[in-house]
C-alpha cells in the first residue's frame, strides 16, 4: 500500500509544479536501512515456505524489522511527513506485536482476493498475515479495510497503512516542491536567452 502512496504522490507532486530533482536533496540518518529493511522482508517472505527455520523465526523477524523501522524513523523525525509515518509503523506495529508478530486480517474485507488468499489465511500464514479470529487482538488495527475496483489494486489495508501514506504523502510533496520545475524551466530561459542573441 505504501508503494501506491509513493506513486501517487510523485503524480501530484509533478502537476503541483514540482520535480523529481528534489528527490535527489532527500538526507537521511542511516538512509542505507530502508532498502536492506524491505528486502529482508521479500527475502523471509519467499523463503519461509521452503526453509523450516526461517518460517519459525519469520514472525521474530517480522518484528525486528519494525523496530528498526522505528528506530530509522525516530531518527530522522525532523523530516517533513517522518512524525506520521512513525505513527502508522507504531499502529502497524503494536498489533502485530501483540499477535505474536502476524498482521492481522479480515478474511470478511479479503473475500474478493481469492480463494487461495482466504484458504491460506484460514490454514494458519500467509506471508506475515493471518486471519483475524476471537481470539485476535486490537482486531480493529489489522487489515480491515478492502481497497477494490476503481481502486486499481485490489488489497486489504490498515489504518497503520493509511496513517503511513499521509506521512509518506508529506515528505515527497516536500521535496518535490523544494526545487520546482518552474523556477528550473525560467533559469535556463534566463541563460539562453543571450547565448540566442
Amino acid at each position: 500500500m505504501v508503494y501506491d502512496g509513493i506513486i501517487l504522490s510523485l503524480l501530484i507532486g509533478w502537476f503541483r509544479g514540482g520535480s523529481l530533482k528534489g528527490l535527489a536533496n532527500m538526507k537521511l540518518r542511516f538512509g542505507w536501512l530502508f532498502p536492506l529493511l524491505l528486502a529482508v522482508q521479500f527475502i523471509v517472505f519467499f523463503l519461509q515456505e521452503r526453509i523450516e527455520w526461517i518460517a519459525k523465526m519469520s514472525n521474530v523477524i517480522f518484528l525486528l524489522v519494525y523496530i528498526t523501522g522505528l528506530a530509522f524513523l525516530w531518527l530522522n523525525r525532523h523530516q517533513p511527513g517522518f512524525p506520521v509515518i512513525f505513527a502508522g509503523v507504531l499502529l502497524n506495529f503494536i498489533v502485530m506485536a501483540v499477535n505474536g508478530g502476524r498482521m492481522p486480517v479480515s478474511i470478511e474485507a479479503a473475500q474478493f482476493l481469492g480463494r487461495e488468499y482466504i484458504e491460506a489465511l484460514k490454514a494458519g500464514l500467509y506471508g506475515k498475515h493471518q486471519a483475524i479470529t476471537s481470539d485476535t487482538l486490537l482486531p480493529f488495527l489489522g487489515d480491515i479495510i478492502p481497497l477494490s475496483p476503481p481502486y486499481p489494486r485490489q488489497q486489504v489495508i490498515s489504518i497503520g497503512d493509511v496513517v503511513m501514506n499521509v506521512g509518506a504523502f508529506l515528505f515527497i510533496q516536500h521535496l518535490m516542491l523544494s526545487a520546482p520545475r518552474h523556477r528550473a524551466d525560467d533559469a535556463e530561459e534566463t541563460t539562453g536567452a543571450p547565448a540566442s542573441q
